[in-house]
């Protein structure tokens, strides 16, 4: 498994400015998803959001006053790296699914191939941000098992983030015993996480 150094500069500007604009972005009226390259950007973006925000979350509330002393520690930031990314793969899975059946379930968008390619750019535009190889080819493999088996007329309205939902708790470098005291409430965090999603969704899209 590949294995990349991170500081606390690294994660403060690269991870937590998603998070840390959020906050200014609520008060900036949003642009309507009109465009393939607008439904790009927004799954992208909102994927990386809900990665990260669950993850780091999820830790701080775990490790307390601790959390920061961790970001010196080579072998932990290796651990969270490795979460962040396969988290974001599954994450980037579930939203695109979503979306593309919603599409084509209320907006009689029937060209669901799109969503592979949109799939796939994400993952390429991601080497730049050293995302693991391995961990793209791994979602690439994911997403066409996924892809072959999806009713897109119902997907959206089922469990539709559930898979990102245990990523989380499958990833995050805690130990197993305090996860399992954590489980419910780890994977409600997530679902409330997409449920802010699944809604500016549905006010913005355009298509």
């Amino acid at each position: 498994m590949l294995k990349y150094k991170l500081s606390w500069k690294d994660l403060t500007w690269n991870d937590f400015k998603i998070y840390l604009f959020a906050l200014f972005k609520a008060f900036i009226p949003k642009k309507k998803i009109e465009t393939l390259d607008d439904l790009e950007t927004f799954i992208q973006t909102k994927s990386a959001w809900v990665s990260q925000v669950t993850l780091y979350s999820y830790l701080k509330t775990r490790m307390g006053t601790r959390y920061v002393l961790h970001f010196d520690n080579d072998e932990f930031m290796s651990s969270v790296n490795l979460a962040k990314w396969n988290i974001y793969a599954v994450a980037l899975q579930d939203l695109t699914f979503f979306a593309f059946s919603h599409l084509k379930a209320n907006n009689n968008y029937n060209t669901v191939d799109k969503a592979k390619e949109i799939f796939l750019k994400i993952l390429d535009d991601e080497i730049s941000n050293k995302m693991p190889l391995d961990i793209i080819d791994k979602a690439k493999k994911n997403f066409d098992e996924r892809f072959q088996k999806l009713n897109w007329e119902i997907y959206y309205k089922e469990l539709p983030f559930n898979p990102s939902a245990l990523s989380l708790y499958e990833w995050a470098p805690i130990s197993d015993e305090l996860k399992t005291l954590d489980r419910k409430i780890v994977l409600n965090s997530v679902i409330l996480k997409w449920d802010v999603v699944k809604k500016e969704f549905s006010e913005r899209i355009n298509f």
